[in-house]
C-alpha cells in the first residue's frame, strides 16, 4: 500500500473556479464531485469541466479521484464515458451495496481502458448502507483495482432511520467494523466527513478516534482540514517498511534493466514506486 490516503478531499465538479483553485491542494487525494454537491441539472455541465481538467493533469499537486453518481441512479455509464480518460488517478464508487454492482462497473471501465489504451484505473468503493457495511469484506476484496474503501457515515445514518449527531450510537458498529474488513483485505480505509467546518477541535478528537481503529485518513469537504488530517493520520510503521521494500525492490529491478516487478506477491511497477518515495520524502 503505496498510495497516501489521509486525506480526500471532495470538490464540486460543476464549479469551474474550485476545479482550478484545487491545483493548489495538498491533499492526498482531490475528488471531483459528480454526485452529492452537484444537482441533476448540472451533472452533463460537471462531466466536461472534469473531463476538461484531467487535460491539465500535470497541474495538480495531488492524485486524482473521480465521485461518480451511485449505481442505482443508472448515471454512471455517462459519467464513466466522460471521466476514463488519460489524467485520472481513481474513481470514488458512492453508496456500493455488493459486489456485482462493483463488477458491472468494472467491466465498464475495463472497456473504455482498453479502447482509449490507459493503465488501470484505481476504485474506492463508499460504504453508505447497511448492506454495504455487511458487505464490505466481499467489496473490498472483490477487485485489484479496489485501493481503499470509504466510510459514509451519513447515508448510512438515513438508511438506518437515525439521526446524525457528531457522536452518533447508530454509526459506532459500522465504523469499527469497516477498517476491519479493508484491512483482512490488505487495501486501506477512509473514514467518514466530519461534517462542522468550524469545530477544528472536534475534527481532531474524531480523526483520533479515526486512527486509533484503523482508519489511514478521512474524507474531508474543506482545504483548511488538510493540515489537521495529514498531522494526524501520519504514516505508521508498517506503512513506512512497505515503501522501504517497495523502493529497494524496485531500484533493485532496474538495474537489472527491468521494470515492474513484484513485492510479497503484489505488481509494482514505477507509479507505486513514485508513491513510495514520496512516502519516505513525507518522513524523512
Amino acid at each position: 500500500m503505496t498510495q497516501l490516503f489521509r486525506s480526500l478531499i471532495f470538490v464540486p465538479g460543476n464549479n469551474s473556479r474550485f476545479l482550478e483553485k484545487a491545483k493548489t491542494l495538498q491533499a492526498d487525494i482531490v475528488c471531483f464531485d459528480l454526485e452529492d454537491s452537484v444537482p441533476d441539472a448540472e451533472k452533463t455541465t460537471a462531466r466536461k469541466l472534469i473531463k476538461s481538467a484531467l487535460k491539465s493533469r500535470k497541474s495538480y499537486k495531488s492524485s486524482i479521484f473521480v465521485r461518480t453518481n451511485s449505481p442505482l441512479s443508472g448515471k454512471i455509464p455517462a459519467d464513466l464515458k466522460e471521466i476514463v480518460q488519460k489524467g485520472i488517478d481513481g474513481i470514488v464508487i458512492p453508496k456500493v451495496n455488493n459486489t456485482t454492482e462493483l463488477k458491472k462497473i468494472e467491466k465498464i471501465i475495463s472497456g473504455l481502458e482498453k479502447t482509449r489504451k490507459l493503465k488501470p484505473v484505481q476504485l474506492i468503493p463508499s460504504i453508505e448502507s447497511a448492506e454495504g457495511v455487511v458487505n464490505t469484506y466481499e467489496i473490498a476484496s472483490c477487485s485489484k483495482r479496489v485501493s481503499a474503501v470509504v466510510f459514509g457515515v451519513f447515508d448510512l445514518l438515513n438508511d438506518l432511520g437515525v439521526e446524525y449527531t457528531k457522536e452518533s450510537e447508530g454509526a459506532k458498529y459500522s465504523r469499527r467494523k469497516i477498517p476491519v474488513d479493508a484491512r483482512a483485505a490488505g487495501i486501506a480505509a477512509i473514514d467518514a466527513i466530519w461534517q462542522d467546518l468550524k469545530d477544528t477541535k472536534g475534527l481532531e478528537k474524531d480523526c483520533k478516534v479515526g486512527k486509533s481503529l484503523g482508519y489511514s485518513g478521512k474524507s474531508i469537504i474543506h482545504p483548511d482540514h488538510i493540515s489537521v488530517t495529514h498531522k494526524l493520520f501520519h504514516p505508521n510503521k508498517s506503512e513506512i517498511l512497505w515503501a522501504e521494500k517497495v523502493c529497494k525492490t524496485y531500484l533493485a529491478s532496474t538495474k537489472k534493466g527491468k521494470g515492474a516487478t513484484t513485492v510479497d506477491g503484489k505488481m509494482i511497477d514505477e507509479v507505486h514506486f513514485k508513491q513510495a518515495k514520496a512516502l519516505l520524502d513525507l518522513v524523512k
